[in-house]
């Protein structure tokens, strides 16, 4: 059906570290739960009202998984987009439950790490060779 969107972008902190989980084909999956929040003052009382959303994630793009498995943590702020999926799946009992979740994929989806923290434990090292003195400087040709 032309005209229709199914796209999710959350900016939230992950309530739990990632579970990453192994198919036996080799490929991953790595489960997140997210929070968002909001908060208002309330009318009648003037108190400072907030409430969170818990928003489940799978993450099925194998940079992403990798990514998450090394730079990611409890508390690590985030961003996802991917889209609303709803899958099919039969408890203990043999009964039918379904589950609709947030799921990032290959090239269609995203999840980067927003906090400082994951870009400073990264420990890239940057090496420079810059120029000491005006004559180690290249002559411009313009």
């Amino acid at each position: 059906m032309s005209g229709s969107v199914n796209k999710v972008i959350l900016v939230g902190n992950l309530g739990a570290d990632p579970e990453i989980r192994t198919f036996q084909s080799g490929g991953r999956v790595c489960s997140l739960r997210i929070a968002t929040s909001q908060s208002w003052n309330d009318r009648t009382s003037g108190e400072r009202v907030e409430k969170t959303e818990w928003h489940s994630l799978s993450v099925f793009d194998e940079n992403a998984v990798s990514y998450a498995e090394n730079y990611l943590k409890k508390g690590s702020k985030v961003f996802c987009e991917g889209k609303l999926e709803t899958r099919k799946w039969q408890d203990q009992s043999g009964s039918d439950r379904y589950s609709t979740e947030i799921c990032v994929r290959p090239i269609s989806g995203k999840l980067i790490g927003l906090s400082a923290a994951e870009s400073l434990s990264q420990n890239i090292p940057i090496e420079r060779d810059l120029p000491t003195t005006d004559d180690e400087i290249p002559d411009v040709p313009f």
